[in-house]
C-alpha cells in the first residue's frame, strides 16, 4: 500500500528536487545543487519557508538581481556539461519578469535552468493582488506568461496534486540534451503554502540517464562517403562538443584524418590551440586561416553547432559552388540545417563512429601543408597584436588579452559575453583546456559576465575564474559582486574602461550611423553625446561593493595587477583604461546588419553601397 507524507507544495517541491540525479557514462551527479533566490510576498512564505525547513537538503544562494541569478545558474550548468543545474526562485510581478532575459539566454544556448517564480492566487480570492497584471479578456493570464516563449517547458501548478506530473516533466526536459533550456514552474502563492498528502515514492531518489544516441547507419555511411570524396574538408566544432565531453573524440578524428578544425564561439577550446589541426575561430569574428578554408571547403562537417549568422558570415562564407554540409547534432532541428546530411546523434558517439568509418582516409599532404602554413601566418599576426613593445604605455585591448594570456594556466577560466571583447578573444585567445574559454555568445547578453563567473566558480571552486567585462556591460549588472564577497567566491574581474559601447560604436560607424549614442560622454552643443568623457570611477564602484581593486595605467602595471589578482584569496577587480586605437586584425568575414536604403547623410549613403556589394554574396544552401 502506498504511504503518504503531509507537506506543503513548496516543501514537497524542494524535497523532490533534492532527490533528482543525472547519470552519464556511469557517473552519477545530483541535478539541482542549489536554489538562487530573491524573496518577496509571492514566494517568501512558500518556497522561502520550504528552503528553511530543508536547508540541510537544499543549499540556498542569496542573489541581488533576478536576471543575474539566472546568468549564474547558466554559468554553473555550462561548466558542468549540463549534468548539474541550479534553480531560481522569485516573487510575482517584477521579480518574475526580470527572469525573462535570463531564460531566453538559457534556452538560446541550450543550457538547463529551473525557474520557480511566484504567481498570483490560484483561488483568486484576493484579486487583484499586489503586482498582479489584470487582463480583462483572460482571467488565467499573469506576468509569468511572458516566460512561455523563452521556456522549453512551462507549467502553472494551480492545484497541489498537479505538482507531481509538472515536476517530472520539468526534470525530463532539464536532463534531455536535445530539449534542455529554461524550464518554468509558475507557483501561485496560495498553492505554495497548501498542504497535501504526497506519495512517499515522489521523494525517493530518481536517476535520469543522459542518453548518448548513436548515428543511424545509413546516414553515417552517407556522411563518411561525402567526407572521403572531399578534396578540401573542414570540421566546425560547436558547443555541443563540450556538452558531450567529446573533446578527446574530436582530437582523435583530427589526428586520424588530418581534417582541419575551426571553432565557433561556443566550441572554442574543444581542440587545444596548439593542436596541428586547429585553425582557430570561424566566421565574422574568426581567423583568416579558418575563414579562407571555409570559402573553398567542398564538404563541411558541423559538430554540435547551431550555424548562427556569425558562424556562416550571414551565409556568405561557404562560397564553394558545390559545398555540402554534414551536421552531427543531438538536436534534429540543428542537424538538418543548411540542407545537410543529418547525423542526429551524441557528438562523442558520432565522432567515434565517423572516425571508424573513415579508417585509413587522410587529407592530402598538400592540403595539410596549406592550412598549417596559413595557421603559422595567423599566429604571427596574433603575436604582433598581443605584444606590448612599450611596457610604460597604456595598453590596447589586445595587449590586455596578451597580458592575461601570460598570467593564466591551463586551469583558469575566462568568461565574457558582449561588446568588443568576444570578437577579440575569438580571434586571439589561445585556449589551453576544454573549459577555459567561456563565451556566452548565443544571446550575447550584456551583464552576463560577472554572474556567469560566479556560476563557473561554484561549479569549479578550485579554478581561477576571470570575468572580462567592458564598462558598458559592467554598468548593466555589477550587483552580484556583493554576492561574490558574501559567499567568499574569489572571482577576478578584469574591467576594461573604454568609455562606451566599443563594439556597437564601430558597427555604428560602419553602417552609417556615425557612432551616434554609443559613447559615454556629456552632451555637446550639437545635442549629441560628443563632449568630454563622463567622470565615472568604476574602480571606486567595485571597491564600494566589497572587492579589492587594483588599478593599472600601463602594460607593466597591468601584468603585475593580474598576477596579484590571481594569487589573491579574495574577489578582486583589475581596472584598466585602454588605448582606443585598433590593435587587432579586422573582421575576416562579413556580418549582415542592414543599412538604411535611403539617406541624405554621406556616411549612410557610402555604407549602403558597401552593404549591397557584400549582400550580393548571400546564398541559400539547398
Amino acid at each position: 500500500m502506498t504511504t503518504t507524507r503531509r507537506l506543503t507544495v513548496a516543501q514537497a517541491l524542494v524535497r523532490f528536487l533534492a532527490a533528482q540525479y543525472t547519470e552519464r557514462d556511469g557517473g552519477r551527479q545530483r541535478l539541482i545543487n542549489a536554489v538562487w533566490g530573491v524573496f518577496g510576498h509571492g514566494n517568501v512564505a512558500g518556497i522561502g519557508q520550504a528552503l528553511v525547513e530543508y536547508r540541510d537538503a537544499m543549499p540556498f544562494l542569496q542573489g541581488r538581481n533576478e536576471q543575474a541569478m539566472v546568468h549564474a545558474a547558466v554559468g554553473y550548468a555550462r561548466h558542468s556539461d549540463r549534468l548539474r543545474a541550479h534553480a531560481v526562485t522569485t516573487s510575482i510581478g517584477p521579480g518574475a519578469t526580470n527572469l525573462v532575459t535570463g531564460a531566453a539566454l538559457a534556452t538560446v544556448n541550450r543550457l538547463p535552468v529551473l525557474l520557480l517564480p511566484g504567481d498570483t492566487f490560484a483561488t483568486r480570492v484576493a484579486d487583484p493582488v499586489l503586482q498582479q497584471l489584470e487582463v480583462p479578456h483572460a482571467g488565467d493570464v499573469s506576468v509569468n506568461d511572458t516566460l512561455r516563449p523563452v521556456s522549453r517547458y512551462f507549467d502553472r501548478v494551480t492545484r497541489p496534486e498537479a505538482l507531481i506530473p509538472a515536476a517530472l516533466q520539468a526534470v525530463r526536459v532539464l536532463t534531455d540534451p536535445a530539449e534542455t533550456g529554461a524550464v518554468t514552474l509558475a507557483l501561485p502563492q496560495d498553492v505554495q503554502a497548501e498542504a497535501f498528502d504526497w506519495p512517499r515514492e515522489f521523494f525517493t531518489d530518481r536517476v535520469w540517464p543522459v542518453r548518448r544516441p548513436r548515428p543511424e547507419p545509413a546516414a553515417l555511411a552517407e556522411a563518411a562517403s561525402a567526407l572521403r570524396g572531399a578534396r578540401r574538408p573542414l570540421l566546425v566544432a560547436g558547443g555541443g562538443v563540450h556538452h558531450s565531453g567529446a573533446q578527446t573524440a574530436l582530437a582523435a578524428i583530427a589526428d586520424a584524418t588530418g581534417v582541419p578544425v575551426a571553432a565557433t564561439q561556443a566550441g572554442k577550446g574543444a581542440l587545444r590551440h596548439d593542436h596541428p589541426a586547429d585553425v582557430g575561430g570561424i566566421g565574422h569574428t574568426g581567423t583568416a586561416t579558418a575563414d579562407d578554408l571555409a570559402r573553398t571547403a567542398d564538404v563541411v562537417l558541423g559538430v554540435g553547432t547551431r550555424w548562427t549568422d556569425f558562424t556562416t558570415a550571414s551565409r556568405t562564407l561557404f562560397a564553394h559552388p558545390g559545398v555540402r554540409f554534414v551536421n552531427l547534432n543531438i538536436t534534429p532541428v540543428d542537424a538538418h540545417k543548411l540542407a545537410a546530411t543529418a547525423l542526429v546523434a551524441d557528438a562523442r558517439e558520432g565522432l567515434d563512429a565517423l572516425r571508424r568509418a573513415l579508417a585509413g582516409h587522410r587529407v592530402t599532404p598538400a592540403y595539410a601543408a596549406e592550412y598549417r602554413a596559413g595557421r603559422q601566418r595567423w599566429e604571427q599576426r596574433v603575436d604582433a597584436a598581443l605584444a606590448a613593445p612599450e611596457p610604460s604605455a597604456r595598453p590596447t585591448q589586445a595587449q590586455v588579452i596578451g597580458a592575461l594570456d601570460a598570467v593564466v594556466g591551463d586551469e583558469d577560466v575566462v568568461v565574457a559575453a558582449a561588446g568588443s571583447l568576444p570578437g577579440d578573444l575569438h580571434r586571439l585567445w589561445r585556449a589551453r583546456a576544454p573549459r577555459q574559454y567561456h563565451l556566452e555568445y548565443g544571446y550575447s547578453c550584456m551583464g552576463y559576465e560577472i554572474p556567469g563567473a560566479l556560476g563557473v566558480k561554484l561549479a569549479a571552486p578550485d579554478a581561477p575564474v576571470w570575468a572580462l567585462v567592458g564598462d558598458g556591460s559592467y554598468l548593466m549588472m555589477p550587483g552580484e559582486l556583493v554576492t561574490a564577497v558574501q559567499e567568499g567566491l574569489n572571482i577576478n574581474v578584469l574591467l576594461v574602461q573604454n568609455h562606451g559601447y566599443a563594439s556597437i560604436g564601430g558597427l555604428s560607424e560602419a553602417t552609417g550611423a556615425e557612432r551616434f549614442g554609443t559613447d559615454y560622454r556629456f552632451r555637446a552643443e550639437d545635442g549629441g553625446y560628443t563632449g568630454e568623457p563622463l567622470p565615472v570611477d568604476l574602480a571606486a564602484n567595485a571597491a564600494s561593493l566589497g572587492l579589492d581593486v587594483l588599478r593599472a595605467a600601463t602594460v607593466a602595471e597591468l601584468r603585475d595587477a593580474l598576477a596579484a589578482a590571481r594569487a589573491s584569496p579574495r574577489p578582486t577587480c583589475v581596472y584598466v583604461e585602454t588605448d582606443p586605437r585598433a590593435s587587432v586584425p579586422e573582421a575576416q568575414a562579413w556580418w549582415d546588419v542592414p543599412v538604411a536604403a535611403t539617406a541624405t547623410r554621406a556616411a549612410a549613403v557610402t555604407a549602403r553601397e558597401a552593404y549591397q556589394r557584400q549582400a550580393a554574396a548571400r546564398r541559400h544552401h539547398l
